[in-house]
């Protein structure tokens, strides 16, 4: 479906409001985990409580996405993404009053927190659907989103961080209670062309159409699986292990900064996005996923500090700039009747896995040792990138205007 607006360029009106809500909204969700940790540990909670509450988010959000997919296609994203907005303006504010009253349950915490990762699940799908609907050119909405985003990742913990020390956890839901304000209004006044809400199939069988259209498309589930294996073994223990090796060669402080340096790479992955163009939209995204090697060996090797930096700037700006040519290729090539289900399924995918590679990394680093593990990764990185080159679905796939 086109933009129905009289759109001569990207920052049409509904793109305007959708801008604004997405950016709030990822700023809203980099403050979650420091508030967390902030609230549970200055009441006496140990690290298990971080996680825990942590681990809830995550398996609500993991568990109850693809439902969420199939919600979003029955009753059109943007009102799924306002209720979802509206759940967790509630989550936030419940944990806010928690905090700022002293020592909370930590059941209730913990309850909270699953409410908010099942507001996410049933948010997340539209927003892959929403994009092509008010962008007209949907690669370069999606650089200024990858963009927004980068700058926004940056932005959130360090803000939490400030308010954790000035006004305490419970100021930072306060303020998290706002951006769900206000991306939940943003959302609202986008105006959208009268869906038919499609009442005729259960949801299950939703489930199962959204299934047989994924299962339908070779280069989707290839690129999936291969991903999976990406973020077991590269991706998912880069995380952890980045954290523990910079910060015990040198210090948390330069840790923060080499992550400012990603940060920033991911931004100039997103501004190369909004200007190449490639035929090969996948093609293009593989070459730029050899740069996280780079990210990978400076870890392995002990290396200078201006080296370590150029390792995270680059391992920055080839997954933005692979994340802009996947979400594009995914936006313009399936119906946006079945876009919904099929994001959930990717999202799905990816978060598990990523969950599965950040959960084995420590145990096996202790055992065969971190540069093994990530020489390792570096090697499968190679391996995977050329798995993509060689699948002829996925590597000749011509982008789609």
């Amino acid at each position: 479906m086109a933009v129905t607006e009289a759109d001569t360029g990207l920052w049409n009106r509904n793109f305007r409001y959708f801008f604004v809500a997405r950016t709030v909204s990822r700023f809203g969700d980099g403050m979650v985990p420091v508030a967390l940790a902030a609230g549970l540990l200055d009441t006496g909670h140990g690290a298990s409580a971080v996680s825990f509450a942590l681990g809830a988010w995550m398996a609500c959000f993991a568990g109850f996405v693809l439902v969420g997919g199939v919600l979003a296609d029955r009753f059109t994203p943007r009102r799924m993404m306002v209720l979802a907005d509206a759940v967790r303006l509630v989550c936030a504010v419940a944990l806010a009053a928690l905090f700022a009253g002293g020592a909370p349950s930590l059941p209730l915490v913990y309850a909270l927190s699953a409410l908010g990762g099942l507001g996410a699940a049933v948010f997340q799908p539209g927003v892959a659907s929403m994009l092509p609907l008010m962008a007209p050119d949907v690669q370069r909405g999606n650089a200024v989103l990858r963009v927004a985003e980068s700058l926004t990742t940056m932005a959130g913990p360090a803000v939490a961080g400030a308010l954790a020390g000035f006004a305490g956890p419970g100021a930072i839901f306060g303020v998290d209670a706002g951006t769900f304000a206000v991306s939940g209004l943003c959302l609202f006044l986008i105006r959208m062309p009268t869906a038919v809400v499609r009442t005729g199939e259960s949801m299950l069988a939703e489930l199962i159409g959204g299934w047989r259209e994924f299962a339908a498309r070779p280069w989707l589930w290839g690129v999936i699986a291969v991903w999976s294996v990406y973020g077991i073994t590269v991706l998912g223990p880069l995380t952890p292990l980045e954290a523990v090796v910079v910060t015990e060669r040198h210090s948390s402080a330069m840790f923060g900064l080499m992550m400012t340096v990603n940060g920033a790479g991911s931004v100039a992955g997103g501004l190369v996005a909004i200007r190449l163009r490639p035929r090969r939209p996948l093609f293009a995204g593989t070459f730029a996923l050899f740069g996280v090697i780079g990210n990978v060996l400076v870890l392995a090797y002990d290396v200078p500090v201006p080296l370590l930096a150029a390792g995270f700037f680059v391992g920055g700006v080839s997954l933005a700039f692979w994340l802009v040519m996947w979400s594009t290729t995914v936006q313009t090539q399936i119906p946006n009747e079945a876009l919904n289900r099929l994001h959930a399924y990717d999202v799905a995918g990816s978060l598990i896995m990523l969950a599965v590679g950040r959960a084995l990394a420590g145990p096996v680093a202790e055992a065969v040792g971190v540069r093994r593990v990530l020489v390792a990764g570096a090697l499968i990185n190679v391996g995977v990138c050329g798995v993509l080159f060689a699948v002829r679905a996925i590597r000749g796939l011509n982008r789609t205007a």
